[in-house]
């Protein structure tokens, strides 16, 4: 039985920074990853296999951690329907700051053999179990506290945050890079920003010491016994349709961030500074951007900003690509921007968005699931196909660009299928919601 007493909620702002620093946090922790796989991994775990080979392979153990997120969130899903959001918050930041900071440890292949990759597949995996659970705690937490006709806007915070773990895990990177020779870098310096982690992480765990549970979760009156069976006994259709709704948005950020990194710097002979600066720039651009794009989505409803966010990431990915293809500092950036912006006219009203398809009870669930096998299907394959396909063509790589605009046109697809759910009434917390009729 939950204590159902009255509790003085938290001003939505000091919520909000919880939910953002954790967020952050926890990207921080999956981003650097990423990072290492496009610059240092391969040949330092796998370097029996050659230099476009080990990529993959360090890709593939990139891609372990979006497999592993749909596990996290129905583990942490089914925590937080039965037990509440705020539990999950502090159980997933642990796990994922405690497998970042043994990725730095882990010895490389000179030094223990096949034992070296196998534990980075496995530490990546936790990394992933706790990231998946992590996205569906900090958006609900801050959601059902949020006022509904602010509930867009305050919700798009935790959605800031992997654009600020994205900076710093890059920035961490760059100034390491900078200041390092290759020999110093490929020895010890890419292990730092892993170790950097476990102090983010406690950082993070005293930020979230002080939050309160959802008041919403509080009033329900009975919880879903196995939320997942609920979910996909009534809900399986949404959870197909969210997924492959978000399969763009990953798709197109880690193109941006993760494989055009590796290619820039493998294929057109650019450094990874310049490399690292251009994406860089582009994604904060995205964050600050976060904020405006979900009071639009209050405004004028989550659907039109998601279905405008997709269509204009299927028109600029050909853009994207050839602007890449240069080589050129200022015409990558224009290229990674507009993509960007794509990205966030999507993703910034997501928070709200898919919590208010679900019905409460299996809410954490249903939204994490759909959340995270979207990032299967756009995020886990992205690297590795674009990777294999450019290995293919000539110096433009259009193969890529075709497969990213086929994921933009499915997304579009599924995002037209998907109902409004922006209240259109705000005088009360209890706004009919247009499509369904539930009430978030």
């Amino acid at each position: 039985m939950h204590d159902v007493r009255p509790v003085r909620a938290p001003s939505m702002l000091r919520l909000a920074a919880a939910s953002l620093a954790g967020t952050a946090i926890e990207f921080y922790d999956f981003f650097i990853y990423g990072t290492a796989a496009a610059l240092i991994l391969g040949p330092l775990f796998f370097p029996t296999f050659s230099p476009v080979a080990g990529t993959l392979a360090a890709f593939g153990t990139f891609g372990v951690g979006f497999v592993a997120r749909p596990l996290g969130s129905i583990l942490f899903g089914h925590i937080g329907d039965r037990h509440g959001r705020r539990p999950v918050l502090v159980v997933s930041l642990l796990l994922t700051g405690t497998a970042t900071v043994a990725v730095g440890c882990v010895p490389t292949y000179d030094a223990i053999g096949t034992a070296a990759p196998v534990l980075l597949l496995v530490l990546r995996f936790l990394q992933g179990l706790g990231l998946g659970g992590e996205w569906g705690g900090a958006v609900l937490l801050t959601a059902e506290h949020a006022p509904a006709e602010r509930r867009g806007l305050w919700s798009s915070f935790p959605q800031i945050g992997p654009a600020v773990g994205f900076v710093l895990a890059n920035g961490v990177t760059l100034v390491l890079s900078a200041t390092l020779s290759d020999a110093q870098f490929s020895s010890w310096g890419w292990r730092v920003p892993f170790w950097a982690a476990g102090v983010l992480a406690a950082a993070g765990l005293w930020l979230r010491s002080s939050l309160t549970e959802s008041p919403r979760f509080l009033e329900l009156r009975e919880h879903a016994r196995v939320p997942l069976a609920e979910v996909v006994r009534g809900h399986w259709r949404l959870v197909l349709l969210t997924a492959g709704a978000l399969a763009v948005g990953y798709a197109v950020f880690y193109a941006v961030t993760t494989w055009s990194l590796s290619y820039g710097t493998e294929r057109l002979g650019v450094s990874r500074t310049v490399m690292l600066a251009c994406i860089m720039a582009a994604v904060v651009v995205k964050g600050a951007l976060t904020p405006l794009a979900a009071h639009l989505g209050d405004r004028y409803g989550r659907r039109p900003l998601c279905l405008a966010g997709c269509a204009a990431a299927a028109l600029w990915m050909f853009p994207m690509i050839a602007l890449l293809s240069t080589g050129e500092p200022l015409l990558m950036f224009l290229g990674f921007l507009v993509a960007m912006v794509a990205f966030i006219t999507m993703f910034a009203v997501i928070g709200a968005y898919l919590p208010e398809l679900y019905e409460p009870r299996v809410r954490c669930t249903g939204a994490a699931v759909g959340y995270n096998l979207g990032g299967v299907l756009g995020g886990a394959l992205t690297p590795i196909v674009a990777t294999a396909v450019s290995e293919q063509g000539g110096r433009v790589p259009w193969g890529v660009a075709a497969y990213l605009t086929g994921i933009a046109l499915l997304s579009l697809a599924c995002f037209a299928l998907l109902p409004e759910t922006r209240p259109v009434r705000v005088e009360t917390t209890e706004p009919v919601i247009v499509g369904d009729g539930r009430v978030p």
